[in-house]
């Protein structure tokens, strides 16, 4: 984290308490995702923080999955949410589970009940409702809030057992039905599913609330600092009451603003919509926000620490432009990114005064922001792919590509000028016919031609050919979640392209899953896990500048 910048709210408390004493001025955090689907770029900036913040004051983070929903749980979640955290650069002090602790916080209701503060209730879900009463009306107990203590272990021993169906009883706690605050009226801490849990089986048939295992098992771990996000500041209350009331250690809970980002959306239950209606190809698409998504899209741990650092941590919830992700990405990948030749919509160029059977061999710079990179070669003939919209036959004044009459320079080669073409029975333009000037090899030229274009091609015996997938935003709207009607009827119609067969240098043949390359001209692209030895694929990162802020200009 960066030392320049102010510190943020959060950064400000621990210092307080470290200066303070308070927990001997040590400082523990825990990241607590719910393996019940993939993390998004949302989980990024909860890991960012928790992760870096502990590490900035010389403490430690947990993984603890809270695992108290069997229903929606599996193990390819655990897994997966290992590997985005691993893959963003962090390691937590030690890997738990809610589900470690499910015999203490068991005991902890126990414990509640024989205080007299929590009771079997065997009200209708509906009938509990009605119970609470609305925020401008006083709750009313039901008819079994008085049970005693006796009958309330009893039953609830019989609800562990088995004895009962699901959602035939629950455990509620016995708070205030009067506080403003609804969570505080007797809210549900245990319920009955009977269901296989990932990591317990069938060993337990009853349940804890997400509100009664979150502090309790922050608590068990002597969590310092248990940040979450602002939605649960009307938990905090009942999160601080558990902990007197069962009077363990004193976790203390602390919100941020969670990350909204523009042109996508992070509910979790959309998400899985959109996967499970194969609007898109899983989780890991990569037009998804998913950190699975952006990695195979091309994205670096180092871009997404650097969005979360630029994004910093608020109060408030506010909405973050995706243009901004874009943006470390493209700032990442400019330093560190080899450029390479690709042609997505090719046109025949050939030089008609080179001779056909010589092949050169031209030297090309691999990043001119790394001196470092080296150089690399690339086979030059007579016959060239170029770009279809590099070549007008009739151009305009300021264009400064290949026409009939016009000179531009071929990247690394010679300076040609175009001669004629020829076109197809549909009037499409199928060959390019040029002359070289001899003298204009790059690095070498000595004919003082001032040429204002240069463009990119590949040799055409020599060139591979690829899969490009075009990736663009999702959605065609800002904020989807929130517009009228069914959010995936925003969904982009042009968020994938696939040129099935574009033309690349050789070089690329090599290239492995994960690399990353600038398509010179064209954008960042990575090598996507779909590739083969017979078929290279690439996924278009992002394009080299902003298109849809030049868009929004124009609208």
């Amino acid at each position: 984290m960066s030392e320049e910048r102010t510190l943020n709210f959060l950064e400000q408390i621990i210092e307080e308490d470290i200066a303070n004493g308070v927990n001997g001025g040590r400082v523990l955090t825990r990241f607590p995702p719910e393996p019940n689907g993939y993390l998004h770029i949302g989980h990024a900036k909860s890991i960012c923080l928790n992760f870096g913040i502990a590490q900035k004051y010389n403490g430690k983070t947990n993984l603890r999955f809270d695992d108290t929903n069997p229903v929606t749980e599996d193990t390819e979640y655990v897994d997966s949410i290992k590997a985005d955290i691993q893959w963003l650069g962090f390691q937590w002090a030690q890997e738990l589970y809610a589900s470690d602790y499910f015999e203490q916080i068991y005991n902890f209701a126990v414990q509640l009940i024989n205080k007299g503060l929590a009771y079997v209730d065997d009200s209708t879900a509906e009938e509990i409702a009605v119970s609470k009463g609305t925020p401008t009306e006083p709750g009313k107990g039901t008819p079994y809030r008085n049970r005693s203590v006796e009958e309330n272990l009893d039953l609830f021993a019989r609800m562990r057992a088995g004895e009962f169906k699901d959602g035939e009883k629950v455990l509620r706690a016995k708070g205030d039905l009067a506080s403003p605050n609804m969570h505080m009226r007797d809210p549900i801490i245990y319920r009955i599913k009977h269901a296989h849990h990932h990591r317990t089986g069938d060993k337990w048939c009853i349940y804890p609330m997400y509100d009664f295992a979150h502090g309790q098992s922050d608590s068990i771990e002597q969590i310092t600092h248990s940040i979450c996000t602002l939605e649960f500041i009307p938990h905090r209350p009942l999160y601080n009451w558990f902990i007197e009331q069962l009077e363990i250690f004193p976790s203390r809970q602390y919100e941020f603003a969670r990350l909204n980002l523009t042109y996508t959306v992070m509910s979790k239950r959309k998400l899985l919509q959109l996967v499970n209606e194969k609007h898109v190809s899983g989780w890991d698409d990569p037009r998804m926000p998913t950190i699975s998504g952006l990695r195979r899209r091309g994205y670096t741990p180092a871009s997404i620490r650097a969005f979360c650092e630029r994004i910093g941590i608020q109060k408030r919830d506010n909405m973050i432009d995706v243009s901004l992700l874009e943006f470390c990405i493209r700032e990442e990948l400019n330093k560190t990114a080899n450029r390479v030749f690709a042609v997505m919509d090719p046109v025949k160029l050939v030089i008609t005064n080179y001779p056909a059977d010589q092949v050169e061999e031209m030297t090309a710079e691999n990043n001119p922001e790394d001196p470092n990179s080296g150089t690399r070669i690339l086979p030059f003939s007579n016959t060239l792919y170029i770009e279809r919209e590099d070549f007008m036959e009739e151009p305009p004044k300021k264009f400064f590509r290949l026409g009939p009459g016009l000179v531009v320079r071929l990247k690394n080669a010679y300076i040609i000028k175009g001669e004629s073409f020829e076109k197809d029975a549909d009037g499409n333009i199928t060959t390019i016919y040029a002359t070289y000037f001899p003298e204009s090899k790059s690095g070498g030229d000595s004919t003082g031609l001032n040429v204002k274009g240069t463009i990119h091609w590949v040799s055409a015996a020599h060139a591979a050919t690829a899969e490009v997938r075009l990736y663009d935003r999702l959605f065609k709207v800002e904020d989807p979640g929130n517009e009228e009607g069914d959010f995936k009827s925003y969904i982009n119609p042009d968020s994938l392209q696939v040129i099935s067969k574009a033309y690349i240098e050789p070089s690329l043949l090599n290239a492995k899953p994960g690399e990353r390359f600038q398509f010179l001209r064209k954008g960042y692209f990575s090598v996507d896990s779909d590739s083969t030895a017979e078929k290279v694929v690439f996924n278009r990162t992002v394009t080299l500048k902003d298109a849809w802020a030049k868009e929004a200009k124009k609208g």
